[in-house]
């Protein structure tokens, strides 16, 4: 049984069906491919916050390439930068060019920050603003650091553990950059090199996993779109079936519950439903645990403009505080069959908390707040560049690491492993880990060779780094089966596994 039909999940169950295993899959939505979906409007598409197709997995890159045709794959320029006052900056960021192109009175304040933080670094480096603001200085820190920081998590920056900034900010020496930046003689700073090009299947991700399913289905599995999995039953031995509601929501009151036995259930369900689905319950700390962990939620505004209107970038990251959106994708600049001739489509991207003023907010006011603040960025002219709109919401986008998350994922994976070893959670959400899409398959086929050949793969330990995916350099390498053989960047504590069910 795999619950989701997201990267996570279709990897799962095509590795089941390549086994010759039977498979059922159950996905809530009524499309597949979970975030890493291709939203079609009107024949335009639109890629889900952006999906380069990089991997230094060597199993995962074959398996690309099994799904896709290589005429479907385009080969396109990598290019992301920070908008800021008016002015585009590199990204990552670089000192160098971050202090250049602030102008002379703004470099002065943040290289006075710096140095007040290198005298005095703040007491409290436990969080997200503590740690960033002792490396780079305050000034530094707030220009490019937590404004966009705090529009994507929706929380303080102070309330986002600093294993983050750890994890996701390498290589910066703001001293050393300075020196080079006066004497460009003495060297470069030592900056991670990026990748410079990456794959994109021809009309968005969604191609992958649409392919997928063909083929999971011609393989003989049963996929069950609209069907929200209710209740996972339990016994002393672990998961025996899953209860589902053949609908779209999973809240009507007319739609029809059955019940499917289940030897092995893999789950990329978010995590805490996983929890709260549990028949016999999960006890009450479990549970606690499970309640506590949160998402951010997502939305986009597709905006239809003229191509001389669109910018080279993949997507620019909105650091000004000014407005709400928090980052651009161009669409044409992923492929040219996403848009339109003489046309492109730019996606605001707000990270948005169900339920919320935006969230709930109708279409039409959207598309208006969009491009009024296309219009405030200075990146069209007037509003009237503007032909058509689009929305599309993506609830549980990112899974937030708040203070005390990872206790609480570590509560739930112990009692998960000790009460249920049949149950494997999978994928993004389904750890609650903030995994890209190559690594959430990983998780997948490991996870398959856990249950089929009766492996030992400590799942939760996949590589979780960013600059395993943007680096020139590996940062971390993989054997043929794909297993990476780094850590993940934080605490991942090997659980003994038990060997498979019974059938």
């Amino acid at each position: 049984m795999v619950v989701g039909a997201g990267p996570a999940g279709l990897t799962a169950a095509f590795e089941l069906t390549e086994r010759d295993v039977p498979v059922t899959v159950l996905e809530a939505d009524s499309v597949v491919g979970g975030i890493s979906r291709t939203v079609e409007r009107d024949g335009w598409r639109f890629d889900i916050g952006g999906h380069r197709f990089f991997t230094k997995v060597p199993a995962v890159e074959r398996w690309w390439h099994r799904m896709l045709e290589d005429d479907e794959f385009l080969s396109r320029p990598r290019l992301s930068r920070i908008h800021y006052a008016g002015r585009l900056f590199d990204y990552p960021l670089k000192p160098v060019n971050a202090l250049r192109g602030l102008g002379p009175v703004e470099a002065v304040r943040c290289l006075t920050s710096y140095v007040a933080a290198r005298i005095r670094p703040p007491r409290d480096q436990s969080h997200f603003e503590g740690w960033v603001s002792a490396r780079f200085g305050r000034r530094l820190y707030e220009i490019f650091f937590k404004t966009y920081t705090e529009k994507v998590w929706g929380i303080p920056a102070t309330e986002i553990q600093a294993d983050w900034a750890a994890q996701r900010i390498k290589d910066l020496d703001l001293w050393r950059a300075v020196w080079h930046a006066l004497r460009p003689q003495a060297g470069r700073t030592t900056i991670t090199t990026l990748i410079d090009r990456f794959q994109y299947p021809r009309t968005g991700p969604g191609l992958m996993w649409e392919r997928t399913l063909e083929r999971v289905r011609d393989a003989g599995a049963a996929v069950h779109l609209d069907t929200r999995v209710t209740a996972v039953h339990r016994d002393e031995q672990g998961a025996v079936a899953v209860s589902v509601r053949a609908d779209r929501t999973g809240r009507s009151a007319g739609g029809r519950i059955r019940r499917i036995a289940a030897d092995h259930v893999i789950s990329s369900m978010p995590l805490p439903e996983l929890v709260l689905a549990m028949d016999p319950p999960a006890p009450d700390t479990v549970r606690e645990a499970a309640r506590g962990l949160s998402h951010r939620d997502f939305l986009t505004v597709a905006l239809v403009v003229p191509e001389e209107a669109s910018f080279p970038d993949n997507w620019i990251y909105i650091h000004s505080p000014e407005v709400r959106v928090g980052r651009i994708q161009n669409f044409g600049s992923w492929s040219p069959f996403m848009v339109k001739d003489g046309r492109t489509c730019l996606g605001m991207e707000y990270f948005v908390d169900e339920g919320d003023d935006l969230w709930d907010a109708d279409d039409e006011a959207l598309v208006q707040l969009a491009t009024d603040e296309l219009v405030r960025l200075g990146l069209v002219a007037s509003g009237d560049r503007v032909e058509r709109g689009f929305v599309v919401r993506m609830p549980k986008a990112y899974p937030v690491y708040d203070a005390g998350y990872d206790e609480r994922v570590e509560v739930i994976r112990a009692w998960l492993a000790e009460a249920v070893p049949n149950v494997h959670p999978v994928g993004r959400n389904g750890m609650h880990k903030y995994n890209n899409q190559d690594h959430s398959m990983v998780t997948a086929m490991l996870t398959v060779e856990n249950i089929v050949a009766g492996a030992d793969h400590d799942v939760w330990s996949v590589n979780v780094e960013e600059d395993y995916h943007e680096s020139g350099e590996a940062s971390s390498s993989a054997d043929r089966s794909g297993t990476t053989t780094s850590g993940t960047g934080r605490a991942a504590p090997v659980l003994p596994r038990r060997g498979p069910r019974a059938a």
